[in-house]
């Protein structure tokens, strides 16, 4: 009997651990550079003025370089809904522009 529950214990687990490493390998998955020019796009017309060019604003816009890249969740909210003295951009934006949006921030400037 505990061998029967140790056994499924540890199979629960390699499942557990296989699930969540096919998470990561596909939040590691490169972005396009379609992806990432769209994002630009809509960064400079939407984002630019209060962020700064470079994703690097002034004191009163959040530098963008330094927001969490593994926290996808909280920047869609905040940009949805809006966060601090940031306006809601839901009805605005779309769920992929805030996808480009993402991709733009995450993969950066291109190094020159």
């Amino acid at each position: 009997m505990m061998m029967r529950m140790l056994c499924k214990a540890v199979a629960v687990a390699l499942m557990t651990a296989s699930a969540s490493g096919t998470a990561q390998d596909a939040a590691v998955k490169p972005f396009t550079p379609e992806q990432i020019k769209k994002g630009a796009s809509l960064y400079a017309t939407n984002c630019e003025s209060c962020h700064g060019v470079r994703m690097m604003g002034p004191p009163w816009g959040s530098d963008l370089t330094t927001f969490p890249r593994d926290n996808r969740a909280r920047f869609v909210d905040s940009v949805a809904h809006g966060k601090n003295t940031m306006p809601p951009w839901g009805d605005v934006l779309s769920p992929e522009d805030i996808a480009a949006l993402w991709t733009y921030v995450v993969a950066g400037e291109p190094k020159n």
